[in-house]
């Protein structure tokens, strides 16, 4: 769950990745007192990646949007970074969008039987909870119970990350 001083600095930061083009898929803060990273995570909508010029782009106009908010208040460093192919669950969308496959997932409490970490594919989304079909059967989770979900890297994965890449196109002189 993110911290009221990360929703704070997404406040900020979303509408401006929106005015770029991206959308925000997280945001944290992570690391010590002494050295801390703000760590945003973006992407294209329509590919679902971030190449590195995007990164030097949202890197440059986020800096400068901090400098004058002053967020943080001890020494931090500012990571951007695509998501990945086995990116976060972070958003409604990303548990709708990537229905059927596989996930993992780690709650606050445990279950009934002592369980916190789980692995299965997604089966269904109703955006107070998502159910997991495992090998022990299905697995309610309420998202305010949710510590983190991400998607496993699967072939079938793989196969629908390539099928997104745009293909190169040949210059003809």
């Amino acid at each position: 769950m993110p911290t009221i001083q990360e929703k704070r600095i997404a406040s900020f930061v979303e509408p401006v990745l929106k005015d770029m083009g991206y959308d925000l898929v997280s945001l944290r803060i992570i690391g010590s007192q002494k050295l801390q990273t703000l760590q945003i995570m973006a992407e294209n909508p329509d590919t679902g990646t971030l190449d590195l010029n995007a990164c030097t782009d949202i890197s440059h106009a986020i800096s400068a949007l901090l400098d004058v908010e002053d967020p943080i208040q001890s020494a931090y460093q500012l990571e951007i970074s695509s998501p990945g192919i086995d990116r976060p669950l972070v958003k409604d969308r990303d548990f709708l969008k990537y229905m059927g496959y596989e996930i993992s997932a780690e709650t606050i409490d445990p279950n009934e039987d002592g369980a916190r970490r789980f692995r299965g594919k997604l089966s269904a989304f109703d955006g107070i909870s998502f159910t997991m079909t495992t090998d022990h059967g299905d697995e309610r989770i309420q998202i305010d119970n949710l510590v983190r979900a991400k998607l496993i890297l699967t072939d079938e994965l793989a196969k629908k990350a390539l099928k997104k890449k745009p293909q190169e196109k040949e210059i003809k002189e």
